[in-house]
């Protein structure tokens, strides 16, 4: 089969942890005979750089045009003086948007061999854990009106957040048709108790559950979600939230499987191309010194083999090998854990990954 995927390398650690990932998936291509076709566009502060934007025509003309999208990171203090419109960050919302990607998947799984540095006790997390977040991507307050005013004290700024039943109704889909492939249990999040936009969220969502009668459903405040998958993060199995509560929760989720540099995503939408990116940022303090963790972003690769080409037993060898290097206590410096552990670069990490796939 063959494959055109654009890689949007980014800033910082992007364009190394991206460069594992294209090697690992070159193995891939090499042992079950497919053809991947890559090819890099600016995002972010490098756009910034070499064109005055930080999300150029060309980037959304070159994504459109392709079967997949594959994104390192963006950002770094070099461009936080500029304003908001003209922040890397700006390009993230621009090119979700602009590919029509409203759902993100952010799994967060604990694998075997690095219970130890999970951060909860173990008897916490003696069987593990595997959540999926589903998190509203294209809504909410990070695109709602914005701006200064004067108010009761003076100059204020506000966020406003919005929600339509058509942008609950199509996440909550997405939430119910990934639960029922999974434990067949859902639980959503939202702050109902306040907000009038949580508030028609669960009213959807309620009406949504009827037609998905097999998946055990439950609501959950989202600040009571946040202890919860400290206390007890076996209990969950898919977990739904708007955008602000999904950045948030896959977030401190991420931390309770060792490292952020472990945590993939998937966003998509109605088509299969979708776009994948390791959750954590651009680091730009390691940025160039080959100490960062490529298995998110490996495994983001992994999920868009899954996903957007229906290539899962490719996918599972990805998943596999990984399993192995960190069984055999191979660790980069990012992953919390005993000292006996050998400590990798992100090239040797890549490396034993590869000498896994075979």
């Amino acid at each position: 089969m063959q494959y055109k995927i654009a890689l949007l390398k980014g800033d910082g650690i992007g364009p190394e942890i991206i460069e594992s990932a294209v090697s690992v998936l070159e193995r891939i291509a090499a042992k079950y005979g497919h053809d991947f076709y890559f090819t890099s566009y600016p995002i972010g502060g490098c756009a910034i750089d070499t064109v005055g934007v930080p999300l150029p025509k060309e980037t959304v003309e070159g994504c459109l045009a392709s079967d997949s999208v594959l994104l390192g990171a963006v950002g770094g203090p070099k461009w936080d003086h500029l304003p908001g419109d003209l922040r890397p960050e700006k390009a993230l919302l621009g090119i979700r948007a602009a590919l029509g990607l409203y759902t993100n998947l952010r799994p967060a799984k604990l694998f075997p061999a690095l219970r130890d540095a999970s951060p909860l006790r173990a008897d916490l997390i003696a069987s593990g854990f595997d959540i999926m977040i589903v998190r509203e991507l294209t809504g909410g307050i990070y695109f709602g009106e914005r701006g200064y005013r004067n108010g009761k004290y003076g100059e204020e700024a506000f966020d406003t957040e919005a929600y339509s039943v058509l942008e609950i109704e199509r996440i909550g889909r997405a939430a119910f048709e990934t639960a029922m492939k999974r434990q067949k249990r859902l639980t959503s999040v939202d702050k109902a108790n306040v907000l009038e936009t949580s508030r028609l969220w669960r009213k959807t969502m309620h009406q949504l559950a009827e037609a998905y009668p097999e998946v055990t459903y439950q609501d959950m405040f989202v600040d009571n979600a946040a202890m919860q998958l400290v206390r007890n993060p076996q209990q969950f199995d898919v977990i739904v939230t708007s955008n602000m509560f999904g950045d948030i929760l896959s977030d401190e989720a991420s931390q309770l499987t060792g490292s952020i540099g472990m945590l993939a995503s998937a966003s998509m939408g109605d088509s299969s191309r979708g776009m994948y990116e390791p959750i954590h940022g651009s680091a730009p303090d390691i940025a160039g010194q080959n100490k960062a963790n490529p298995i998110a972003t490996i495994l983001s690769a992994a999920m868009m083999l899954r996903y957007a080409f229906g290539l899962s037993a490719e996918a599972q060898c990805i998943e596999d090998a990984i399993d192995a290097v960190l069984a055999a206590g191979f660790r980069t410096a990012d992953i919390l854990g005993n000292s006996k552990t050998d400590i990798c670069s992100g090239s040797d990490m890549t490396g034993k990954i590869l000498n896994a796939i075979g």
